[in-house]
């Protein structure tokens, strides 16, 4: 298995990645500011992962970091209830966009597209889920174990880490959301285009969903 050490030395976009830790964009848009469905919608570096109907009348799009813990409180606390209101019943399109704030958190996402689009979802929720077994000094072990029950081997995984091609792809999501939407922190949401930041409850999201689902 490889280390710590030998992952991050050796995958030169997380490095990329943990020096724009430290930049914030000093455009930050105000919470209520807006964007086109168009322009958020203009396909990226990476393929959009997403669920729900593609014609819903309302799109959240989330970006996260897999270490945030405000995002896993979100996931944890919220998107359950969120899918099940708003997805499963073809009110909303949920799309996640990688917005890493560290290494670490770049590495898990890396699995979590490596997973492949059917367990994508599933592996980021168990992520976020278990976050505290893995967000910690030496990861990469109990991260293989999580992996490891979506079907990873060890080469797998080892080859996945080392993916700097999507490396690559999740440090270009990034870039965009900070220079073009001016995302500055995890979690960011734009529904239908508007911004909304923090860990929204589910009755914050229904303030903001139902009126342009009966509109």
């Amino acid at each position: 298995m490889i280390t710590r050490r030998e992952f991050v030395a050796g995958t030169s976009a997380l490095a990329i990645v943990a020096a724009l830790q430290a930049s914030v964009a000093s455009t930050a848009l105000a919470q209520g500011a807006s964007f086109s469905a168009a322009e958020l919608l203009e396909p990226g570096a990476l393929e959009d992962m997403s669920i729900g109907k593609a014609d819903a009348p309302v799109t959240v799009i989330e970006y996260a970091s897999m270490t945030c813990g405000h995002c896993a409180t979100f996931h944890i606390n919220t998107y359950p209830e969120f899918k099940k209101r708003y997805i499963d019943t073809g009110k909303a399109r949920y799309i996640l966009r990688e917005f890493p704030l560290d290494p670490l958190a770049a590495g898990a996402f890396m699995l979590a597209r490596c997973a492949g689009k059917d367990k994508y979802f599933p592996l980021v929720e168990t992520l976020f889920q278990q976050q505290r077994n893995w967000a910690v000094q030496k990861p990469l072990e109990p991260l293989f174990a999580i992996a490891r029950q979506t079907g990873f081997t060890q080469q797998t995984f080892d080859a996945c880490l080392r993916d700097q091609a999507m490396l690559d792809g999740i440090e270009k999501v990034r870039t965009r959301a900070t220079d073009r939407f001016k995302v500055e922190s995890t979690p960011t949401f734009f529904i239908n285009g508007t911004v909304y930041r923090g860990a929204l409850s589910i009755d914050e999201l229904a303030k903001a969903i139902d009126p342009l689902v009966k509109s």
